[in-house]
Order: structure tokens, then sequence, then C-alpha cells
């Protein structure tokens, strides 16, 4: 009986041991770990060049990529959304009480480059914030659906109920920010400013600094709007006629047909296209019959959006207007050619359409105008630059939180070598 007793203890011992042991390589495989060696996975480096604006960067460890695929993240069909969300480093929980109390609404119109938007949206991502996407009708299906399979995995993302077939210079691009705000306003978030962003914009102010920012003595309760009263040589824009060629460029119609005076007795105003608006002036934007009159002035008119919102701020009777503004409100870090030498020491990168195109020599110089928003990037154009920035910028997120961080918020790895017989240890940075 003693024996029976001992061999039972001892198979009950064994059957334990190999419970815990079968657990041990279930859950060893079931977990995720960091790869040991990035490269494996097509990660590139950052460039040294970012070891000015990056001074945890050393030479003592190699910094990688952690997503080198964002496209093949959103494009696997059985991802589950909590993996996608993982995997794409997107922060999941408000870092500060002040920025969860200060919920901001983003519209963001994209048609291209599915992989900078992706990083454009994680990096201004915040889960009390809302975010209204507009993809231009051209945009090829296989992009309409990426994008939507992305956003069907967040509450707070939506894509825009009308979709506008955009032309630079149209009337299209300010029609896609109205319908994206009539969305806004029916929104369950309590947002208190709206700012507007295209695909190729990536910030430089973490949520907490636009949050800080908009909540200054300078802006609290005001629209950033920044412009002045249309220049003589601008004028052509709203004296005269275009027609808008759908979803390609616009023109100026035959015959110099002059358009009739602006509505309302107007003072037409050029400026800025990007803005921050405050939730009631978009309501007066939405419902005013002065804001509406203009709106329907302005569809044969050149560029709209660079007179529509400056114009509307400057009346009196428009909530958070500042009549007597100009271009206060530091909204965006641009380089335009004909302002090289003058507002800037040039282009890095290249110039498109007259507009910089950022490269790694730009950088600095983005991050010292302490703008909202940097444009224009590319993500096969100078990728190290906007790898060097994007990093910048999250690490600056997250020393700015006031919670615990979780791992899968960080985008790099470093992986530091010993000699070349061991293997390096790999952290996420």
């Amino acid at each position: 009986m003693f024996q029976l007793g001992g061999q039972k203890c001892s198979f009950l011992f064994c059957l334990g041991i190999s419970i815990i042991v079968v657990s041990f390589i279930y859950f060893k495989t079931r977990i995720p770990t960091e790869p040991k060696n990035p490269q494996l996975f097509g990660c590139r480096n950052f460039s040294n060049d970012c070891k000015a604006f990056l001074p945890s960067l050393n030479t003592a460890a190699q910094w990688y990529r952690r997503d080198c695929q964002v496209e093949n993240h959103i494009l696997k069909n059985n991802l589950q959304c909590s993996d996608l969300i993982r995997d794409l480093h997107f922060i999941t929980r408000p870092l500060s009480r002040e920025e969860e109390d200060y919920p901001l609404a983003f519209i963001v119109t994209i048609h291209k480059d599915l992989e900078m938007f992706v990083r454009t949206l994680r990096a201004i991502y915040m889960p009390q914030n809302v975010y209204c996407i507009h993809i231009d009708a051209k945009a090829p299906w296989e992009y309409k659906v990426a994008v939507r399979r992305l956003v069907r995995c967040f509450e707070n993302i939506f894509i825009s109920s009308q979709s506008e077939t955009v032309a630079y210079g149209g009337f299209s691009r300010l029609q896609a920010d109205v319908n994206c705000m009539k969305d806004l306003v029916r929104s369950k978030t309590d947002w208190k400013k709206v700012v507007n962003l295209c695909g190729q914009d990536f910030p430089i102010k973490s949520n907490l600094e636009l949050v800080q920012y908009m909540q200054s003595n300078q802006w609290r309760d005001k629209n950033l709007t920044p412009g002045v009263k249309q220049p003589a040589h601008i004028r052509y824009r709203t004296e005269f006629q275009h027609k808008e060629i759908v979803g390609s460029h616009i023109i100026r119609k035959g015959g110099n047909w002059k358009k009739d005076p602006p509505p309302d007795n107007l003072q037409i105003y050029f400026g800025t296209a990007y803005y921050a608006l405050t939730r009631a002036f978009v309501d007066f934007v939405l419902k005013s019959p002065i804001a509406l009159n203009l709106l329907r002035w302005s569809r044969d008119t050149y560029s709209p959006d660079e007179h529509y919102w400056v114009t509307l701020n400057h009346l009196k009777d428009a909530p958070g207007s500042r009549i007597d503004g100009g271009w206060e409100g530091d909204i965006r870090a641009i380089k335009w050619r004909d302002q090289e030498g003058i507002t800037h020491p040039g282009c890095k990168g290249y110039y498109l359409r007259d507009i910089c195109i950022f490269g790694m020599g730009d950088i600095g110089w983005i991050i010292n105008k302490f703008s909202m928003f940097a444009n224009k990037f590319e993500s096969n154009a100078n990728p190290e630059a906007l790898d060097c920035l994007e990093q910048w910028h999250r690490s600056k997120v997250l020393s700015q939180a006031n919670i615990p961080l979780q791992p899968s918020w960080f985008l790099a790895t470093t992986s530091i070598f010993s000699n070349s017989t061991t293997s390096n240890s790999t952290t996420v940075m």
C-alpha cells in the first residue's frame, strides 16, 4: 500500500512537471518577442545624421525602425485589429489629463502614399481625439480598401460620408473640408478645435503641445487662420470666373468673364488653406447665411480655400474671429522656392511645384521652426529624413506622458553587439 502511494506521488509529480514544461513551450511560442537581428526583417537603421536630433543615438548601438512594411500590416487579410494597432505602434491611452480634457478633431485629405498616411496618422493619433479621413474619389480602389481596413479598427476614426474628386486649386478641395465638418459636428466626441491636414504633412508639435498652444492666451477661443487683405497680384483669383477640370486642374474661363462682387459686401482676404478652428466657428460656417453665400460665390474662384476661411475669420460676428489679425499663428513649416534666402536657407531635398520635399538636411530647420506641422514629405523620397523626424517626435511625445508607457508605443529597436561571437541584445526605444 505504501509502495502504491509512492508510485502515485511519483506519477503526479512527473505529470505536473510535464504540464509546466508543455505550458512554458506553448506560451513561449505564443508571446511575441523582439527579433534578435532586426536586419533580417529588412529594417533600415537610422542615418548617422539623426544623432544631432536624437541624443540617445550612440555608436555602441545600431538603431532600427520596428515596422519595415507598414502597408503589409494593413493588407494582411486575417490580421486582428488588436494586432494591427499594436504592430503599427498606435498610442492607445490618453497621455495626460490635460489632453484628455481638450480633445481635438482632425480632417485629413488623402489620395496617395499609404505609408505616409499611416505614419502621419499614428503620429497625431490619440484615443480622446476624433479623425475624419477624406479619400479623394479618384484614388485607386486598392488604396481606398486599405485605408478603410485600417480605419475600421478605430472607433474615433471614420471616412468622410461624401467624397470629392479633388483638383489642385479647385473648389473641390474646399468642399472636402466642409464635408468632413458636417460629419464632425455629429460626432459624440466633444472636440474643442478642428485642424486640417493633407497626406504629406507631419507633426512637429506633440498632441500635448498642440493643446497647450491652442489654449494659450493668444489663441484661447480664437481661430488660427493666418492671412491679410487680398493683395493686388492675387485678385484675379476672385475677380474672374474659373472652371474646374474634374480631378485635374483649374483654368480661367475664356472671354475674361468677370465675377459679381463678393456677397454681403465682404472684404476678401488671402491666407493659408490650413487652420485650427473653434467648434463654434465651424457651426457658423455650416449655418450662417453669410458663410453659405460666400461658399456658393467661391465655386468658380481659384483656390478658394486660401480666401474662404480667412475672410470669414475677419468678420466681427464670427465666433473666435480676429478682425485685426494678420499672419500670426505658426501653422506650417514650408520651404517655398521663391522664399529661399528670405525665410529659409534653401531646400536640402528637392523642389516639386515650388515646394520643398524635405531631405535630411532640412530636419534641423523644421525642428527649430516650432510650427504645428511640416509640409511636404514623401515616404519614398529621402526616407531617412522622415525616419529621423518621426523618431524625434515620438520620443518627445512619450517623454511628456504622465502615465506608464506601453512597449508597443515605441517606434525603434536598438541592438547592442558585445563582440562577433556573442548574440546581440535588443530593446525598444
